[in-house]
């Protein structure tokens, strides 16, 4: 733990939502468990496995020590014992965080995953800059919405935002509303593989975002169905199209996908891998974070 209270001592307050200390990219031995994130004005570490009480304290007084009055921060433990625990400090109600001046709700306390995954940020970044004016997007597992805030703001029509979760679109809805982009958005409480006639009969697309979750049981298993969505991709891109497809399994390597895309949909042309924030580093780049940039 020794190198997260290093990074601590000579670590600055961000004004935009981002990580700051990576352990889970292996490259400091002993931390592969842990990761800090600045959610301003609040920080969030997250262990991998469960934390003692002298672990904590340990932490607990690093941050105080650099930040003194000024500290608000959230634990989390995930795996077995999994718990999220305010720890000083408050929390926002609501919780609205800024990323390249664009403003997200966020729910530490309600949880693993906080509304805004920090790790997607290049992608978000690929999309206002392939974004053309009037382009029509369809934004597949939006979850909460982000690619399509950041698509409107570079000025596409019209975004169709499709998930099963009902709840993560109100969400992406509030994050439309406070960004000023209502129009041109909508939004899809459906199950994906069973509404591909609408999907389709609602394009052609000048961009399909794809990022699934890995392992979802009765929603997405990667393995099996990343060459089922990449099967429709050709049908629903108008000639000239992007797809922008990710995929978070440290198990399944860049072979994987490519693999996927070019078996199932040989239309497409790999444009190239779009990097990660710099912030999320790794000994592997096959292990971290893949997002694949394609063109029909």
């Amino acid at each position: 733990m020794q190198a997260l209270l290093d990074a601590i001592a000579t670590m600055a307050l961000p004004t935009d939502a981002q990580r700051l200390f990576h352990g889970r990219g292996g490259l400091h031995p002993g931390c592969e468990h842990l990761a800090l994130d600045a959610f301003p004005p609040v920080l969030l570490l997250t262990s991998f496995k469960p934390l003692d009480d002298v672990a904590l304290a340990a932490v607990g007084g690093a941050l105080t020590a650099r930040f003194g009055d000024a500290l608000n921060w959230v634990y989390q433990s995930r795996g077995e014992g999994a718990e999220t625990r305010l720890m000083i400090g408050a929390v926002p109600e609501p919780h609205i965080v800024t990323e390249a001046g664009t403003r997200y709700v966020v729910h530490l306390l309600r949880g693993q995953n906080h509304g805004l995954f920090l790790d997607m940020g290049e992608g978000r970044r690929w999309v206002r800059e392939h974004i053309t004016s009037g382009a029509k997007v369809l934004n597949l597992f939006a979850y909460s919405c982000a690619f399509s805030v950041v698509a409107l703001q570079a000025g596409a029509s019209e975004v169709v935002n499709v998930d099963m979760a009902s709840g993560a679109l109100a969400t992406g809805r509030t994050n439309h509303e406070l960004n000023g982009v209502k129009a041109g958005a909508k939004f899809l409480a459906h199950d994906i593989f069973n509404s591909w006639g609408k999907l389709t009969r609602g394009g052609p697309y000048d961009l399909v975002v794809c990022d699934p979750p890995s392992f979802q049981k009765g929603s997405f298993v990667a393995t099996k169905d990343y060459a089922r969505l990449a099967r429709r991709l050709p049908t629903l891109l108008a000639p000239g199209g992007h797809a922008l497809l990710c995929l978070n399994a440290p198990e399944l390597g860049v072979d994987f996908l490519r693999e996927a895309v070019e078996a199932n949909a040989p239309e497409l042309s790999f444009i190239g891998r779009v990097a990660n924030p710099a912030a999320f580093q790794d000994v592997s780049e096959d292990r971290s974070l893949k997002v694949l940039a394609y063109r029909l």
